[in-house]
């Protein structure tokens, strides 16, 4: 009776150790975004998305300090819902998307805060220029995907940044220099 406990505790053991192993997740492009907002003139809070997501997110339930993230959005998909203000985003005095097609963040730092919050410190590429960033990010859930039934994991992440610093000041003071960048992620197991 012991040997039969003994062998069902252990294969327990082992069935939760597969279930909680460290997964590789595929960004899904269709549901990650980059929202940023900035004060204009201090009437308003515009903001405008990014699309075209593409990366990996690497996460360990049981170490979540091992855990990473790399991600891209393509800056020519940018919407600010201002046709006229969408087209000057792409030019060269904004984020000149024909030379700086994406821009980029990769994880260096991952600091659990309790109740699936992180500190996530990285570096932000914009524009050519890199700079390290600390977002603060929540898990909102992980496991299986009811469509795909694929394993599934979704944060969201959000950091201030002055877009001067990434040589993007057209109009500041006026039209604000600090950007609130938000980042929703969904992703799937590779």
């Amino acid at each position: 009776m012991n040997k039969r406990l003994s062998a069902m505790l252990v294969s327990a053991l082992f069935s939760v150790s597969a279930f909680a192993a460290p997964t590789s997740y595929s960004v899904d492009p269709t549901h990650t975004f980059a929202v940023a907002s900035w004060s204009h003139f201090g009437f308003s809070t515009p903001t405008a998305v990014f699309a075209g997501a593409e990366g990996t997110v690497n996460y360990d339930p049981e170490k979540p300090a091992q855990s990473s993230i790399a991600i891209s959005v393509s800056i020519e998909t940018v919407d600010t819902f201002v046709e006229k203000l969408t087209e000057e985003f792409l030019g060269e005095e904004w984020f000149d998307a024909a030379n700086y097609p994406k821009a980029t963040f990769v994880s260096t730092k991952v600091v659990p805060k309790g109740d699936n919050k992180f500190a996530v410190t990285g570096d932000l590429t914009i524009k050519g220029t890199t700079k390290t960033v600390t977002m603060d990010a929540t898990l909102n859930g992980m496991g299986e995907h009811p469509m795909s039934k694929k394993q599934a994991i979704g944060f969201d992440a959000e950091t201030v940044i002055k877009r001067s610093d990434f040589g993007i000041d057209q109009y500041v003071p006026y039209v604000g220099d600090e950007i609130t960048l938000r980042l929703t992620t969904e992703a799937q197991a590779k």
